[in-house]
């Protein structure tokens, strides 16, 4: 049996999923309850404390399998979303409402309290994550909880963006933060996936994962290079633009930056690392 992925696998040696008894030693198996992130994001946490390594973040609308929670605050779960495991904090969750209708289109979208653009708004949401529409008042859009979202800020989750290469680049100059995937900071394999999600495309969490995942394998010379080929070195991921450039949050930049690729290729060189792979999408 092929070894499972930690990282994927919602499993510890005292505890584990249901679907995985028989398949792996635990000292109990348990089935898990159906949650939904409530807040505009929550951070999963590689262990249940707030100072622990951020691992990915789970966005509004997004449903977790929870699989216990514990009396200082924090569940441990899988997201449907990527598969994920990891320790949200318990608040951020609660029992799955109305499935979402709209998802955010935009980098980022502010939620009001009431019909009017003025009043300090309640949270920000970025790009991917989820909310049910109610009804539409003029430019704002109505929520069960009767908040109100600029309406041209979404559109509906069964639509999808043509590139994801054009997502990508709205967010340029976005924070890099590792384990990030909101505006508010984000690292290079969650740059992919958010663009990809965006276009309607799974995609894995981490650039490992994507690099075993995502289309095929093209020369290793860069000269022909297609808008749209991911390039990878180790524990990093960029998009290419063009022949000339690519797109990437990197932490020379602490930022989501446009440079030209053989600039980052000298630099990525000069720390250690050369290029692992170049893929190419279906379609690409």
């Amino acid at each position: 049996m092929a070894e499972l992925d930690p990282r994927t696998t919602p499993a510890r040696p005292d505890l584990a999923a249901r679907h995985l008894e028989g398949h792996l030693t635990a000292a109990r198996f348990v089935d898990g309850t159906l949650r939904e992130v409530i807040e505009a994001q929550a951070p999963l946490r590689r262990a249940p404390a707030p100072d622990a390594p951020l691992d990915t973040e789970a966005l509004k609308g997004e449903r977790v399998t929870v699989y216990e929670s514990n009396e200082e605050g924090w569940s441990w779960g899988q997201l449907a979303s990527d598969g994920y495991v990891g320790w949200l904090p318990t608040a951020a969750l609660a029992a799955p409402g109305p499935a979402p209708t709209h998802r955010v289109a935009a980098p980022r979208t502010l939620v009001f309290p009431g019909p009017s653009i003025k009043l300090p708004p309640l949270a920000a949401l970025s790009l991917g994550a989820r909310l049910t529409v109610t009804r539409v008042e003029g430019p704002l859009a109505v929520t069960p909880e009767n908040n109100y979202v600029p309406a041209t800020h979404l559109k509906p989750v069964d639509t999808t963006e043509g590139d994801f290469v054009t997502v990508a680049e709205t967010l340029v100059g976005v924070p890099y933060l590792w384990g990030g995937k909101t505006t508010f900071g984000l690292d290079c394999s969650s740059l992919v996936q958010l663009a990809l999600n965006a276009c309607g495309l799974p995609c894995p969490r981490d650039s490992d994962m994507q690099e075993r995942a995502l289309g095929e394998t093209i020369a290793p010379d860069l000269a022909n290079l297609r808008r749209g080929d991911l390039v990878f070195w180790k524990g990093h991921v960029a998009i290419a633009r063009d022949p000339a450039t690519v797109l990437h949050a990197n932490a020379f930049h602490m930022a989501v930056a446009i440079e030209p690729i053989a600039d980052a290729i000298a630099r990525i060189r000069a720390a250690g690392s050369e290029i692992t792979s170049a893929r190419r999408l279906p379609g690409g």
